[in-house]
């Protein structure tokens, strides 16, 4: 019989993908003797079966009943006993931390009798009676928005009219009978909303709430989530069914959360935040403003000691930053949660070498733990200080990064915005769950309450999005869609704010930006040992220098001047992957390029010797801003209408010509060359290997203009190390005769030179045809590089300008994609014909030099898998060059320690 549940005495932090990261960690912490309420864990592989059946495993209910017997042994109490009740949580738990995404339910066990047995349970007559309505409040407010479906909204407007019939805003200041007639008004709206009353039994609770958390799996916001962090759908969650401890039994009792290092910054100390007399959901929801977790050595220093003593155990066990859930009840602490916490990217980078330098990780460790995204957000751009700029707050600095946009109120008018392209800044009193669609449509997020363990600032952090939050100084008015500032400043919605993640500054209108730190290091105007560099900038450097060490594929540019080409260099770029030559006859040599195409004998040869010397010195200046260093060319591939005269101006103007009796027979003839050479689809027409056969020279021009300027540089003493590419062949037959003519331009140039031109001759494998007979092209190719961009679209069918605005954002939300294939390769469609084209290719010719040059090179998930299919280099924008030599490195030691199982 399969094992569906699992005591917090059985399971260990290596069991993530059974019991998900919160049992696993729980049992972790469990082991290492800590302080954890007892209870037991449902697998994810429960609720998998959960989920593809519509029911629970029969064995399920039976484990459960096993489980919660012990359990009850354990506590000497019985679930929901009218005296002396046992109360349970029930609580989600996938392998991957998802924030607030999936559902929870406290004081399970609860109702009309135990409510009265727990006052009498926890003694203290003056506070007992208000503790257990307050718990039964609770319960119903969260079974009922969990369980039953009722809108939250009901159970807020209850509590807001009792509030307000007492005069206060303080939840605190309801009492026992207030808190008993909201308990009676939550009773209320549940068999209003669902036409059924609050279910008394207490087991029923048990078993409807695991099933809400299983159902909540696959919620909107978890499955929006998912595909934001790229978290495979098919994982489930676990259930984890705990034994209560009470945080709001009085003011010595409380919860919080602890870092046990500064996620926003990375820098080592204590951070935190506690809410005396309150119950987790209090923290990340804030409904009351947290105080910093060094406060709790003033409110309870037995419990700050202790503490902070596990902190430092369990930081030591882990090896990393820990994220920590506690509740004290009664100056009794108990550990609710521990995991590896979220961070900003600084802050990743950061306690990567700390860690190093305190002797606890390897360098190999350190490159593991932070990743390409992370750095790319580092080189964004940050507000420059010396800007006139009106301030008008300041609160936390939850998450780093500068973001400028519209003010919005809600998440529903941020993502409605963002889509007709505004930038926006989502502003929020606190967000939770249901605010994921608006902070992920905005550039930053700004809120008036919490701290930086609120729910806004963990899933700004871990998405790396800009936040700003408990800025306690800002009037907040979501229904009238306005925030006023201390100063008066009155800001509506549509009005400009800019937010500053890493000074928690909040500024009225938009303020200009300068380049990153990490930037001005790449680019060579900021040393690592530069007295004006900061400790991010130094860890940045350590951690590069050790990817470099690292990594087996060699990481070249995609650039197409040798301004791009020295730029390149400097971020890192092992020689340029892919120079598109037809960038080089925009502007004024375009009417060259269109002489060519429309135009035969003379006027064509003319055009072709106009254009020689021009391409000559084009190539000069790259091969000699990269010093020696490969330059792969790739010949003339223009989508034919970019290179042509717009068909309808053309038309109009012959017609108003004929209309005027000044017809122009040049005007008429072009016209007719025109329409003779439109197309309906460019990007599958005239282009890449089929125009240089088409038209007779054009590709021998520039093969010769490639030569000749390697013979000059190689003259003026450098060296030039060139690839010409060959660009969308099909077939073998193509490529032979291009490289039969193109090799003959090479030894004519040679021998009247004498210059020792080292030059290969390649092709670039874009079409489903040259992947699937790569092995015969390889007879003729000295090299491939793999065209991802264009080898999407014959694949998938998709015009890349058309379908991205048509119809991509509807196959993310069905989960069609979970990531546009543009953006990341598509490894079971177009990965698998990289793949065959790299076996078929390597099989003809064992030295064939193999690389890729579409963005995809310098996207991190790519990158690993052109590490794992054997390529020797990746080309990708200058700006991403640094990300992918790290990346790089993540792939090979990734690659070396499943090797080493």
């Amino acid at each position: 019989m399969p094992k569906f549940v699992y005591d917090f005495t059985e399971g260990n932090k290596d069991l993530k993908d059974l019991l998900g990261g919160k049992g696993a960690n729980l049992a972790e912490m469990t082991n290492l003797g800590l302080p954890v309420p007892p209870g037991f864990t449902i697998t994810t592989e429960a609720c998998r079966v959960y989920l593809e059946q519509g029911q629970e495993p029969p064995e399920l209910r039976e484990q459960v009943s096993q489980h919660l017997d012990a359990l009850e042994a354990k506590m000497g109490r019985k679930l929901g006993q009218a005296d002396g009740p046992l109360l349970v949580s029930v609580r989600s738990g996938a392998k991957f931390s998802m924030p607030g995404m999936m559902d929870t339910v406290l004081n399970i066990g609860l109702n009309d009798e135990s409510v009265q047995g727990l006052a009498a349970q926890v003694g203290d007559a003056a506070g007992s009676e208000r503790f257990a309505w307050d718990s039964y409040r609770r319960l119903i407010q969260m079974f009922g928005k969990t369980v039953l479906g009722v809108g939250g909204e009901h159970f807020d407007d209850a509590l807001d009219a009792a509030k307000h019939g007492k005069g206060t805003q303080n939840d605190l200041d309801l009492d026992a009978e207030d808190l008993r007639g909201l308990v009676e008004s939550f009773k209320a709206i549940v068999e209003k909303q669902t036409g059924r009353t609050f279910p008394q039994d207490p087991r029923e609770q048990m078993d409807l709430a695991i099933r809400a958390v299983f159902d909540s799996w696959n919620g909107e916001r978890a499955k929006l989530y998912r595909r934001q962090e790229r978290i495979p759908n098919d994982l489930g969650t676990a259930v984890n069914v705990c034994s209560m401890v009470f945080g709001n039994l009085g003011m010595d009792s409380g919860t919080g959360v602890a870092f046990t290092r500064d996620p926003a910054s990375g820098q080592t100390g204590v951070y935190g935040d506690y809410l005396q007399n309150a119950q987790g959901e209090d923290v990340v929801a804030g409904i009351r403003n947290t105080v910093p977790l060094e406060q709790l050595g003033e409110l309870d220093p037995k419990s700050y000691t202790e503490l902070t003593g596990i902190m430092a155990k369990l930081e030591e066990h882990y090896s990393d930053l820990c994220d920590i859930e506690f509740t004290i009840e009664r100056g009794k602490l108990w550990m609710l949660q521990t995991r590896v916490g979220k961070r900003t990217a600084g802050a990743a980078f950061r306690i990567a070498v700390q860690l190093v330098d305190e002797g606890r990780i390897t360098p190999d460790e350190a490159v593991r733990r932070v990743t390409g995204s992370q750095l790319a957000q580092l080189m964004f751009p940050r507000f420059d200080e010396n800007a006139k700029a009106e301030r008008i707050a300041k609160g936390m600095n939850a998450s780093p990064g500068a973001a400028s946009g519209k003010a919005v109120f809600d998440s529903y008018t941020a993502v409605k915005w963002s889509r007709s392209g505004e930038k926006v800044i989502l502003i929020r009193r606190e967000t939770n769950p249901d605010d994921l669609d608006g902070m992920i449509a905005a550039q930053g997020i700004l809120t008036s309450r919490g701290g930086k363990t609120s729910h806004a600032a963990v899933v700004a952090r871990g998405m790396g999005k800009t936040c700003v939050c408990g800025a306690e100084s800002l009037d907040v008015d979501t229904k009238r869609r306005r925030m006023t500032a201390p100063n008066g400043v009155v800001v509506e919605e549509g009005d400009v704010i800019s937010v500053d993640g890493t000074s928690g500054a909040v500024y009225l209108g938009e303020v200009p930006v300068v380049a990153s730190p990490v930037v001005e290091y790449f680019e060579g105007r900021l040393g690592a040992d530069s007295p004006s560099a900061d400790d991010l900038v130094r860890a940045v450097h350590r951690i590069m220098t050790w990817s470099d060490e690292r990594r087996r594929l060699y990481v070249r540019a995609n650039a197409d001047t040798a301004e791009d080409a020295a730029r390149a260099r400097r971020f890192g770029a092992q020689g340029i992957g892919l120079c598109r030559t037809e960038h080089m006859f925009l502007g004024e040599r375009r009417a060259l390029v269109e002489r060519l195409i429309l135009t035969e004998g003379a006027e064509r040869e003319a055009a072709l010797a106009e254009l020689l010397p021009m391409q000559r010195d084009d190539f000069v200046a790259i091969f000699t801003a990269m010093g020696g260093l490969p330059v792969t060319v790739r010949l003339l591939d223009p989508p034919l209408h970019e290179f042509l005269p717009d068909i309808t101006e053309l038309s109009v103007r012959v017609a108003v010509a004929e209309a005027r009796g000044e017809q122009s027979e040049g005007d008429l003839r072009l016209l007719q060359a025109v329409h003779k050479m439109h197309e309906s689809n460019p990007m599958l027409g005239l282009r890449g290997v089929r125009l240089g056969l088409v038209i007779p020279g054009l590709f021998i021009m520039q093969v010769r203009a490639i030569a000749e300027a390697a013979a000059q540089v190689a003259k003026a003493g450098g060296v030039a190390r060139v690839e010409i590419m060959v660009p969308l062949v099909g077939a073998v037959q193509e490529l032979e005769i291009i490289r039969e003519e193109a090799q003959a331009v090479l030894d004519e140039v040679k021998g009247r030179t004498g210059a020792d031109i080292r030059a290969l001759i390649g092709t670039m494998i874009e079409l489903p045809r040259a992947a699937l007979t790569a092995g015969q092209i390889a007879e003729a190719a000295q090299f491939f590089s793999f065209g991802t961009n264009d080898l999407t679209q014959t694949t998938w069918g998709f015009s890349r300008d058309d379908v991205e605005g048509a119809f991509f954002s509807a196959y993310l939300e069905r989960g069609i994609f979970g990531v546009s294939p543009f953006e990341t390769l598509d490894r079971e469609g177009v990965g698998e014909l990289v793949r065959i084209a790299t076996e078929q290719g390597r099989r003809t010719r064992p030295e064939l030099k193999l690389g890729v040059c579409g963005e995809h090179g310098g996207d991190p998930d790519s990158v690993h898998f052109f590490h794992e299919v054997g390529l020797d280099y990746v080309s990708c924008s200058p700006f991403r060059v640094p990300v992918a030599r790290l990346e790089a490195a993540r792939a090979a030691i990734a690659s070396a320690e499943s090797d080493s199982r």
